[in-house]
């Protein structure tokens, strides 16, 4: 028995973990209907895909929001899972599924997956064949993968940095790294059965000031430590930022260093996919502007060439978003995308260098740190500085690159702190920036970026 395979088992004999045959999970995969993959959806399907959010605890209401999703023309049904199973807390969530179907009040924000199990979860994902993607923000999702799959959930989200860094303070980051190292060789081995189990990383990441440099650099890097486990598709991703004009250059040079990055390592057989959030940070309060601000995202989409975006709602600044208002974004997102073929190609040279030399840069300097792996190599570059997400909690983030907006609202980088940002490149950054601000009106401008779109 391969050291894989005794640590599957190991993982998998959880106490809230249904038996686990691993047999008919492999007979299963093998003979699941190619519709379930989002692999063969971005291979066959001649546009780009919708994808809305959302998840519910019990069974009966998953369902629901599926069944109505699916009359709404979503491409992508979404399985957004609970807080407590991020945080590996199954006991909390059983208990807290059980109060939620016998009051039918909702006592999860998420889904449950490991403690419905993959075999009652299989026959609600096979019955509306259409691929899903789990979204989670698990540092260690070992068991929900292993779950998911067996389920017939074929795209995994997430990544050792993209879902630690947003969203941890503590949980060690070597831990992360090896722990995500288990699941890219759990879904390159299912891969081999049938079409390519796809993995999205989450560019989003703090979604405050994050400088384009930084998202791509930790998309290249969670790109490659997927794939050098073997696996075959994989999807790069990052949000609204906030200005038009960068984030056509940043949709640009992510396409370009990713396939360049892939072949560098000798995987210029997989296949990659860019992937669009719509705005992550603070909604309107005013539903008809966050309409408008939905609507300038997907032609952002558009223009960049996204094969996929993942939709927000006009209720985001309200609360939990209705099954009504998800459908609605779904609907009006596909007429926008319809009408929207044949936007002309917008090119800004001077921007796509600089931000190529950025990136070139870092990586360089993570590819020259002495560690003998690669993830060993990101873990000591994210320690030392080299990788600093603005305004992550994690105590292992430096937070010493220091951003701000131009007068055209592109996100500038005015305090490089260890992050080895080329001079000619930095001098290009502070050159774009009102710097003759005194400190306390630098402060109350990225304080009040954070409510930017508001």
């Amino acid at each position: 028995m391969s050291l894989l395979q005794e640590e599957r088992e190991i993982i998998l004999s959880n106490e809230y973990v249904e038996h686990f045959d691993f047999a008919e999970v492999e007979e299963f995969v093998k003979n699941a209907s190619k519709d379930l993959f989002i692999s063969h959806n971005f291979r066959t399907k001649n546009k780009m895909l919708v994808q809305p959010r959302g998840g519910f605890p019990t069974y009966n209401k998953m369902y629901a929001l599926y069944e109505f999703f699916v009359n709404a023309n979503v491409d992508v049904l979404p399985c957004t899972i609970d807080s407590n199973t991020r945080l590996n807390d199954y006991a909390t969530s059983k208990k807290m599924l059980r109060l939620s179907e016998e009051s039918e009040v909702d006592m999860l924000n998420g889904y449950p997956l490991v403690n419905h199990g993959y075999r009652t979860t299989r026959k609600m994902i096979t019955h509306f064949n259409k691929p899903v993607s789990l979204r989670h923000g698990t540092p260690d999702a070992r068991l929900l993968i292993e779950t998911a799959i067996a389920s017939g959930i074929f795209e995994i989200e997430g990544g050792p940095i993209t879902y630690l860094l947003p969203y941890s303070k503590n949980f060690p980051l070597d831990k992360a790294f090896l722990y995500w190292k288990y699941v890219e060789r759990v879904c390159a081995k299912y891969s081999t059965l049938n079409e390519p189990i796809n993995r999205e990383s989450f560019g989003p990441l703090t979604a405050t000031l994050v400088p384009p440099c930084i998202t791509i650099v930790i998309q290249l890097i969670e790109m490659l430590l997927s794939l050098e486990e073997g696996v075959k598709s994989f999807s790069v991703s990052f949000s609204q930022s906030g200005s038009v004009n960068q984030d056509i250059v940043t949709g640009a040079v992510i396409r370009k260093l990713a396939k360049h990055y892939a072949n560098e390592i000798g995987c210029g057989d997989a296949e990659v996919h860019l992937v669009y959030h719509q705005w992550m940070g603070a909604f309107p309060m005013d539903q008809n502007f966050a309409s408008q601000l939905i609507s300038m995202s997907t032609a952002i989409a558009a223009m960049v060439g996204a094969d996929k975006i993942i939709t927000k709602t006009k209720q985001e600044a309200s609360g939990i978003p209705t099954k009504e208002a998800n459908a609605e974004t779904v609907a009006n997102t596909q007429y926008l995308l319809r009408i929207l073929n044949g936007l002309p190609n917008v090119i800004d040279a001077e921007e796509e260098e600089n931000l190529t030399l950025e990136v070139k840069a870092i990586m360089e300097a993570i590819f020259n740190d002495s560690a003998d792996t690669l993830w060993r190599k990101a873990f000591n570059s994210i320690k030392n500085g080299i990788i600093d997400v603005p305004f992550s909690p994690h105590i292992i983030n430096h937070n010493e690159m220091i951003t701000i907006r131009d007068a055209n609202k592109n996100i500038r980088i005015m305090q490089r702190g260890n992050v080895p940002i080329p001079d000619k490149c930095f001098e290009y950054e502070k050159s774009k920036c009102d710097l003759k601000k005194d400190t306390t009106s630098i402060v109350n401008d990225i304080i009040h970026d954070i409510g930017i779109m508001q």
